[in-house]
């Protein structure tokens, strides 16, 4: 992606150029050689460039339900890919060595979108039906999911995304062309905990209603004691995902303490199972993870 210079600024005396990355609600304004928010984009003459194009800092066959998907070809693996950076600020983020961390820290081998569509071509004879991006934010790295997206369907195989959602809508309708499912964390139905994590949740809602209309979607929401868990928020939540589609399966799931929530209790196992039963009062398929 490439944006016309939006404002001039002075560093060092100079007049520099910056350029807003369009990619998210953020829209960092970024100088010469500046990295935005998600530690993945930088201005780089003049241009928005993926600072981690290629970098992949896990890989591994997955099923299919840890995506998690159960609608979509159940009982299949795929292969699962990830790379560094993350545009939130999630304080109990389970993946927080590689999504909070930028090109100085971040470990992982450089690879090509065809060399990643070759490595899922070869595993085909185990199960595998595509890729998948994931385990931090995928689509702070945009230019490499679209273009091994691209790869990927080249040889006939699936592409999907694991994603929390906060993306522009021209930046989700471009990625969609060659997606074939999702599963979209909504990570709360409150704004104050969106705010928290430097997230947007209309943005997140739209995501979920475009991906609907374009592919198969599933959604993820963990229950977080004291921030996300009252029986209210479950059944705004799960009557507004039914009015998008009430056979969108949701999932919903336990938290464990990590990162800079160490001190947090786990859920309990029951009020992940009530809340489970109240959103099954409007959606026809509900399951609960790790618990």
């Amino acid at each position: 992606m490439r944006f016309r210079i939006f404002s001039k600024s002075t560093k060092g005396g100079k007049i520099v150029s910056r350029i807003p990355c369009q990619l998210c609600p953020h829209h960092c304004q970024l100088d010469l050689d500046e990295i935005g928010f998600c530690r993945a984009r930088m201005n780089k003459a003049d241009q928005i460039i993926d600072l981690n194009y290629g970098m992949v800092t896990a890989i591994a066959l997955d099923p299919i339900e840890k995506k998690p998907l159960r609608h979509f070809f159940p009982g299949s693996k795929i292969l699962s890919v990830g790379s560094y950076g993350c545009n939130l600020r999630c304080q109990f983020c389970q993946n927080y060595e590689i999504s909070m961390v930028g090109a100085d820290q971040a470990q992982g081998r450089q690879m090509t979108p065809q060399g990643l569509a070759s490595n899922a071509m070869r595993l085909v004879g185990e199960g595998n039906i595509g890729l998948a991006y994931t385990y931090n934010e995928p689509l702070v790295g945009y230019e490499f999911v679209r273009d091994c997206a691209k790869e990927v369907k080249k040889n006939g195989m699936k592409n999907v995304l694991v994603t929390n959602g906060c993306f522009c809508e021209t930046t989700v309708r471009e990625i969609l062309t060659n997606i074939d499912a999702l599963n979209i964390d909504l990570k709360a139905f409150n704004e104050k905990f969106y705010q928290k994590i430097n997230g947007d949740l209309e943005t997140v809602k739209q995501t979920i209603k475009i991906a609907n209309e374009n592919c198969h979607v599933e959604v993820t929401t963990l229950i977080i004691p004291g921030e996300n868990d009252s029986e209210e928020e479950m059944r705004a939540l799960s009557q507004w995902l039914s009015r998008v589609g009430k056979n969108i399966p949701l999932h919903i799931t336990r938290f464990f303490p990590s990162y800079k929530m160490l001190d947090q209790k786990a859920t309990d196992v029951a009020k992940v199972y009530h809340l489970a039963d109240v959103a099954r009062e409007v959606l026809e398929f509900v399951y609960v993870g790790n618990c």
